[in-house]
Order: C-alpha cells, then sequence, then structure tokens
C-alpha cells in the first residue's frame, strides 16, 4: 500500500522504497539453496568419480548409467544447478544482509523520544529534494525553521522559512534546539561537528555516521504515535516494519485515546488504585464496541 503523504518526511529515502525489501522467507530461501547446492555438488563428485575415477569399476555411481549419453546430459545438468545454486544463495544472502542493513559494528543504546517543537528554533541545512521532503513535518510540528544552503529548490515554501542562501557556516546553529542535515556527508560532518560543541541533537538524513538523533517510519492517528527506528542504518526495514503494523492499528485507535484520557482523569479524582486502573480501562474499551449498549438506550428512551 502507498505511504501517507504525512508520514513521508519522517522516512529516509530509502524506507520510501519498500518494495525491495525482502520478506524474511526469502532469507531463509537463501539458506536452504546453499544447502541443496551442497547436496547437488555432492551427488555430482559422487558421479563423477564413478565414471572418470582410476577406481571407477568398483564405483556404482548414482546415476548407475555411468556411460550413457543421459548420465553426461544429467551431469552437466546437475553441474550447473549447483552453480546456480551456490552462486544464487552467496548473493541472496548479501543482497537480503544489504537491504535490511546489517550492522558490522556492536549497537549503541539509544532512548526513543518524541519532540515537541512548538515555536524552538530548527535549523534544516541543505536546500534539495530531501531537505524538501523533510521541511514540511516540521513545519506541522510547530518549529520556526531556518534553512542554510548555497542554493534552494524551488519545491521548498520560503514563506514560512527564514532562508539563509550561502554555505552552512557552524554560527548558523547559535540558538538552535534541534537541527537536519540534509546535504552532502563532507558538510554533514561539519554540522555534526558544530552541533557537538553546542549540545543540539542533529538527524543526519541517510548518514548515520553523522546523527545523534534517527527519525525512522511512524504511524500516527490521533493522538497516538508508533515509530520504528533501525538509527539510520536500515531505513527501509524501519519503513517496511511501519507498513506492516498500519495494518495491525485499528482505525479508530484514536477514539481509544480519548476515552482513556477521560477515564485517566475520573480515576485520578475517585483515587482509584493504580493496579485496578488498567483492567478498568479494557472494560470501558471493550464498552466502545458493544452493540448491545444503543440498542438498550434507544428501547430506554422509547419506554
Amino acid at each position: 500500500m502507498p505511504l501517507p503523504t504525512s508520514i513521508e518526511p519522517f522516512l529516509e529515502p530509502e524506507a520510501l522504497w519498500i518494495d525491495h525489501v525482502p520478506p524474511p522467507a526469502q532469507a531463509t530461501g537463501s539458506v536452504v539453496a546453499g544447502a541443496l547446492s551442497a547436496l547437488v555438488m555432492l551427488v555430482v563428485i559422487w558421479e563423477d568419480v564413478a565414471r572418470n575415477g582410476p577406481w571407477a569399476a568398483a564405483v556404482t555411481g548414482p546415476l548407475e548409467l555411468a556411460s550413457s549419453p543421459l548420465s553426461m546430459s544429467l551431469g552437466w545438468l546437475m553441474s550447473g544447478a549447483a552453480l546456480v545454486l551456490g552462486a544464487g544463495a552467496v548473493l541472496g544472502r548479501r543482497w537480503v544482509a544489504s537491504a535490511v542493513g546489517v550492522a558490522s559494528e556492536p549497537a549503541v543504546p539509544r532512548l526513543p523520544v518524541f519532540l515537541r517543537f512548538d515555536g524552538r528554533r530548527v535549523v534544516v541545512v541543505g536546500g534539495g529534494a530531501v531537505a524538501a521532503a523533510k521541511i514540511p513535518a516540521l513545519l506541522d510540528a510547530g518549529a520556526d525553521v531556518t534553512v542554510v544552503a548555497p542554493e534552494i529548490a524551488s519545491s521548498i515554501d520560503r514563506s514560512r522559512l527564514h532562508v539563509v542562501e550561502r554555505a552552512f557556516e557552524p554560527g548558523d546553529l547559535d540558538g538552535a534546539w534541534f537541527v537536519t542535515a540534509a546535504a552532502p556527508p563532507d558538510v554533514n560532518r561539519q554540522v555534526r561537528e558544530a552541533a557537538d560543541a553546542r549540545a543540539v541533537f542533529v538527524n543526519a538524513v541517510d548518514d548515520s555516521a553523522n546523527a545523534t538523533a534517527y527519525l525512522g517510519g511512524m504511524i500516527a492517528r490521533g493522538d497516538i504515535t508508533v515509530a520504528f527506528s533501525t538509527a539510520g542504518r536500515a531505513p527501509a526495514l524501519a519503513g517496511l516494519l511501519r507498513e506492516a503494523f498500519d495494518a495491525l492499528v485499528p482505525e479508530d485507535i484514536g477514539t481509544w485515546a480519548a476515552r482513556a484520557h477521560e477515564l485517566s482523569r475520573e480515576q485520578r479524582a475517585a483515587g482509584v488504585p493504580m493496579t485496578e486502573r488498567r483492567p478498568q480501562l479494557l472494560q470501558a474499551l471493550n464498552r466502545l464496541y458493544d452493540t448491545s449498549e444503543p440498542s438498550t438506550a434507544k428501547a430506554n428512551a422509547r419506554s
């Protein structure tokens, strides 16, 4: 299914190409292919020894008709199959690892957090298509956005931004609360250094080495937000997870949040113990789908 337009700005560019990520079964298939190729090659070697080895007369080949044209043809076919399966297994495993972003270095602990940007200064370094995709989400979150770049793409709406049309300078981050680096890696590295010196988090788009904050795939419905991150290493996988869970999250889950908020206030006012609050919430959510209550209410109204 296509990604909602309200979600796309939160994803790294590769995350939009979720159709290119293989399902887990495909990764398993490459391993099975490797095992099959080993078995086929073993049979081929056995047949070759039976046909051409110095002790050929004493060895019965798996095809039994060791000298027949059929045996030679099947031998060639089996050799070809082994080659194809072996190459496919190797390439398949490499492609799967590349697609899902298998990391070679140990993971660093990270803390998921949701930020409020209302009225806070956010700097976007870069003026191309990637920056243009990131800016609307920042503006929707209420950020006061400044764009710094030698050239600004026509797709960027200047009317809602502060624009500094020149190369990045470290002082551009003075007073910033958050930074998005959407420039080439060498510029992103300068942004990272300037941000570190000012204790400011920076999201470097598709450049995890220069990032201290990561934006992943996100599902947002009302007050409910579910986010997926791979620490910038496999944005396509974050997009795949977002799409998979999007099918599981109820469309009316925003109603759950509204009812939970209302009930929470009632429970606090009534001094309901914490151990009883969650069971009561579950009962309240179930009543949202109790079709017998409306009919009962109608019956009572008529009587």
